[in-house]
């Protein structure tokens, strides 16, 4: 559940009415421009859910932010255990932000193994609450702990909140008739409510949200919402939080409108819904579930009255089978997955190659090679996206920057793929998938139009004067073949994956003509209108850090922080990957250093390094986890330097 803002102005007035929500009271209120907080417990604790919440009643207040979740693949791993931490990091602030941040300001740790995990990412002086009722003997000695870090000193570097979260939430929760396991449950809320007490969010809006989560269970949802509030209460009564923190809305970080917090993913569905709609299609979604892709099936499974179709398959094979087939019957059609469904639907790619018909091929890559790392974020497909199949089988590809912008991403995914009558890969990854910022809302007069004109009759003459329909005639501008609707009269013609014979579409071995279509299909691909890389470089620099996909927040981060030192360094970042913006190579020939950050081993520098000869410097990264912006303003120092 997200919320919205309308505009600068009104931010401004909600903010009035935050502060209006805070009791009264003696204790110091600071302000600060930008906070990072970690919540992190057992993957049975509902963190990513307290983190959500507190997402949800930041965004309504009016800051910037971008959040990072980092959860297990399993679905419930071992109690207690390093494996089964489960975090969600929020970075929100007064001005524009661009990443979840590189260290966390506060660390809210439910057990041991949370506080262990985590411990590393935090610079001294960082606040740390900590569960006080799991740090049992058992449960540190799990995690490797001899001795409790909450009593050996080894913590003396932090400002150490020891809180005993269980059993105050229990108490809170005594008049209620709940088991004390089911009581329990409800400490991550109030850990909620002891974090919105320090940081000055709203509380109606997680207040309403329970209510209506446990709408048929209204025993729970009162259970929940009072130990949000006794959290809240605890952080205004106990001696042991002296200080609360307010950080104002971020009232000149966004052009006016009305905005509200998004995910990747659903940013991503709704840019296919209203591509749909543009266009004037209806959207068919064949797709199988996998991890981190499967969000956005169930997503558009709740539009039906935009005139959207899913269907869930058996196999990544048949889902990708059924969006062809549906893409042949004139629907926007789009297949989502990740990497390993990538490899299994390359035969139908090829076969959609063949065919030329519009078909959107969503992949949130995660880390590989096989399964992997379900749930952990990797830029390693972009070389499969390029090359992963059989023959000469060229598609265009594209990736968004940000979560926010898989919503542009995805009508400029549809707009190729319905005017030059291509599949197309988009690649986002779990990084933006599960990632969250705020989002304006077009107007309606905004998006492109992607109106389609299907095939309505003859478009040939043959030399006795016929007229027939010939299924690859092409349009002399984009090459693309008309698109006919099967039913449609005197436009009947024959697919399949064989070699068509050019303009008549009939199956052909002659190696001429064979020659003549690869080589076509390759100019279709090469000729699509995308456009030119833009370049931020407002001092002449010798050094140009070249980015594409989700390494956008970090880059640009990174390379803020060494201009504000004095530095000289130009930034650009690609979304058309294939084909390549056609000024790129000019754009590469002005600098003498070229720097490529990628989360893979250079794939990107690769295709940079073949196709333009330039000795472009790859900085690569595969742990799962997105670049940190000190990490790569270092490194980008040394190659300015070098």
């Amino acid at each position: 559940m997200t919320s919205q803002v309308s505009s600068p102005a009104e931010q401004a007035d909600e903010a009035v009415v935050g502060e209006q929500r805070k009791p009264a009271g003696t204790k110091d209120v600071r302000r600060l421009d930008r906070v990072i907080i970690r919540f992190a417990g057992d993957s049975g604790d509902g963190m990513q859910l307290t983190g959500d919440r507190f997402t949800s009643e930041t965004a309504s207040f009016g800051n910037d932010l971008s959040t990072l979740p980092n959860f297990p693949a399993e679905i419930r791993a071992p109690a207690g255990t390093l494996p089964g931490v489960s975090s969600f990091q929020l970075h929100f602030a007064d001005h524009d932000i661009l990443t979840p941040g590189d260290a966390p300001n506060v660390l809210v740790a439910m057990n041991p193994a949370a506080l262990k995990a985590n411990i590393g990412d935090l610079p001294r002086g960082a606040e740390i609450i900590v569960n006080t009722d799991e740090f049992t003997k058992r449960a540190m000695q799990k995690v490797g702990y001899e001795t409790s870090p909450l009593d050996d000193g080894s913590l003396d570097g932090y400002s150490l909140h020891p809180v005993p979260l269980t059993t105050l939430t229990v108490e809170a929760l005594k008049e209620f008739d709940l088991t004390r396991k089911e009581a329990e449950r409800s400490k991550n809320m109030f850990a909620l409510g002891l974090l919105s007490w320090m940081y000055h969010r709203p509380t109606e809006g997680t207040e309403k949200f329970l209510k209506s989560k446990f709408a048929k269970k209204p025993d729970i949802a009162a259970a929940n919402i009072a130990a949000f509030r006794a959290g809240w209460n605890f952080g205004e009564t106990t001696e042991d939080f002296a200080v609360s923190y307010e950080i104002a809305p971020a009232t000149t970080a966004f052009p006016v409108g009305t905005y509200r917090n998004i995910s990747g993913n659903l940013a991503l569905s709704y840019g296919l819904v209203a591509a749909s709609r543009q266009a004037d299609l209806p959207l068919f979604l064949g797709s199988y579930p996998i991890t981190p892709a499967s969000d956005i099936l169930h997503e558009l499974s709740k539009h039906k009255n935009f005139g959207v179709r899913t269907f869930q398959a058996e196999d990544e094979i048949a889902g990708i089978g059924a969006a062809l087939g549906a893409a042949f019957g004139g629907s926007l059609a789009v297949t989502t997955t990740s990497g390993p469904g990538v490899a299994l639907k390359s035969e139908t790619i090829g076969l959609a190659v063949s065919l030329e018909l519009p078909l959107l091929i969503v992949d949130i890559q995660r880390g590989g090679p096989s399964t992997g790392l379900p749930t952990k974020t990797e830029q390693a497909d972009l070389l499969q996206a390029m090359f992963g199949r059989n023959g000469e089988a060229p598609v265009p590809v594209i990736a968004p920057r940000t979560p926010a912008d898989c919503f542009d991403a995805a009508l400029e995914a549809a707009r190729i793929a319905l005017t030059y009558r291509t599949p197309v890969m988009l690649l986002s990854d779990g990084y933006l998938a599960n990632g969250s910022e705020p989002w304006r809302i077009p107007e309606l007069d905004e998006l492109p139009d992607l109106t389609v004109q299907f095939a309505q009759g003859p478009n040939h003459t043959l030399e006795d004067g016929s007229e027939v329909f010939w299924p690859y005639k092409r349009d002399p501008q984009t090459l693309a073949r008309p698109w006919a609707i099967p039913g449609t009269p005197g436009l009947e013609h024959r697919i399949g994956g064989i070699e068509k014979e050019d303009g008549t579409g009939n199956i052909s071995y002659a190696p001429a003509n064979h020659d003549f279509m690869v080589r076509t299909r390759q100019a279709k691909i090469d000729g699509i209108e995308v456009p030119d890389l833009e370049v931020d470089d407002p001092h002449e620099a010798k050094t140009l850090v070249l980015g594409w996909g989700s390494t956008y927040g970090p880059i640009t981060a990174a390379v803020r922080r060494l201009r504000s030192a004095g530095e000289s360094i130009a930034q650009a970042h690609l979304r058309h990957l294939n084909p390549f913006p056609r000024n790129l190579g000019v754009v590469l020939g002005r600098y003498e250093k070229v720097v490529i950050p990628e989360m893979n081993l250079g794939q990107l520098a690769t295709l940079v390094r073949a196709k333009y000869l330039v000795d472009a410097h790859s900085y690569n990264q595969v742990n799962g986890m997105p670049f940190k912006a000190e990490q790569l303003a270092k490194a980008l120092k040394e190659a300015i330097d070098g």
